[in-house]
């Protein structure tokens, strides 16, 4: 006779029931709610006939151990590094006569990319001829007057005004030499202009560096001022990834990291894994997205990514710790708990374990066991079903 039946004569006879039997009555009625009896942790074994196991579809593999546990997946951005990138722009003012180099072009460095047509430069060129003329002129009296000071011809001061006019004509020339340089003259152009006093209104702008024209940003035939820029050119031997991390993982994340990062830009890259580490943490959040901004340096030379393009990431944690991936088949999940479930004699035995990550198809997990043991990889459903009495036993 149940606790319940008991309740109801108790109350049919007019007595009233005892202290003791309220809690009793309170104990049989959660045991029999089903929403309860959901709830309550089952035993950690299965018992199953090796005919059934196959019935339910169940395959087995083993725990294959592993030393990276991702972290987290975020969005980030393709960059140059910034001593790599160059704008190049027009020392003079001036009319561009040529652009010799196009988008995507590779340039080595000291190679022409344009040529300007500059009369500010012919100005220059006369100013800086005219200063090596009286440095000329300087110099001669400068090698008389000493010889006369060591004969003692001359005066001592006449000497210090002789010396002292000959080093202002070396800094004029100096000066006007450094400003033909900065106005994009070679040093083997003005040596030809110093030799044969040919004045030319042409200026040659040179690539700066060696590496790839990612941006052209004028037109032959238009006029052009001062530091107007002409190309980008950036040296993409090193990449960086921009990472935006929401503020509240920072912590998860550490120097050195490695960042991972599926390119299937191409058929013929797909597939193809792109690897970089975290090299920056930054400092500050982005009030806009409420995002730290962190950097990693894409390892080796890459095609598969490209500067400006938008990717998805993922950052992996190396661990001294043992962990184990297995396909996300293999999870059940049960009362906020994952569980594997292990072949043993008798069936399987119900392990807990703690989910570290996800990487694909396969969930990196720790628990109790060495990895040796034989997992169900597929038909986990089923098994939940058996193991929580959902199933049928034949």
């Amino acid at each position: 006779m149940n606790t319940i039946h008991l309740f109801s004569r108790a109350r049919e006879a007019g007595k009233k029931p005892s202290a003791l039997a309220f809690p009793i009555l309170a104990v049989a009625l959660i045991l029999t709610c089903p929403a309860y009896a959901g709830a309550v942790t089952p035993e950690n074994a299965i018992k199953l006939s090796p005919e059934h196991i196959r019935n339910l579809g169940v395959t087995l593999g083993k725990p294959v151990p592993v030393e990276q546990i991702p972290v987290l997946f975020a969005p980030a951005k393709v960059v140059v590094p910034s001593s790599h990138d160059y704008l190049v722009s027009a020392s003079q003012p001036g009319l561009i006569t040529q652009l010799n180099a196009s988008i995507g072009d590779k340039v080595k460095k000291g190679e022409v990319l344009a040529q300007l047509n500059s009369p500010d430069l012919l100005s220059m060129q006369r100013l800086y001829l005219k200063a090596e003329s009286e440095l000329q002129l300087g110099r001669l009296t400068y090698q008389r007057d000493k010889k006369l000071l060591e004969d003692g011809v001359i005066a001592e001061r006449r000497w210090q005004e002789t010396r002292s006019q000959y080093q202002a004509f070396e800094s004029e020339a100096s000066e006007h030499r450094q400003l033909l340089k900065i106005a994009g003259m070679s040093d083997a152009e003005i040596g030809r202009l110093k030799k044969t006093h040919r004045l030319s209104g042409l200026l040659n702008v040179y690539a700066p560096i060696s590496g790839t024209v990612i941006e052209r940003l004028a037109t032959a035939g238009s006029r052009v001022d001062i530091l107007a820029p002409l190309y980008r050119i950036a040296n993409l031997d090193e990449l960086w990834l921009e990472i935006n991390i929401p503020q509240e993982r920072i912590a998860d994340v550490k120097i050195g990291d490695l960042v991972l990062i599926e390119a299937n830009l191409q058929k013929e890259e797909a597939g193809r894994t792109v690897t970089a580490r975290i090299s920056l943490l930054g400092a500050n959040v982005n009030p806009e997205n409420q995002t730290v901004l962190a950097r990693a340096l894409i390892e080796g030379k890459q095609t598969a990514v490209r500067p400006g393009q938008r990717i998805n990431i993922q950052i992996v944690h190396t661990t001294d710790t043992t962990a184990f991936k297995v396909p996300n088949g293999a999870i059940a999940q049960n009362a906020g708990q994952s569980y594997i479930f292990i072949r043993n004699r008798d069936g399987f035995l119900v392990k807990p374990v703690d989910v570290m990550g996800k990487q694909g198809e396969e969930t990196i997990i720790k628990g109790d066991f060495s990895g040796n043991e034989d997992v169900a990889i597929t038909g986990a459903v089923a098994l939940k079903a058996n193991w929580l009495g959902l199933g049928s036993d034949e």
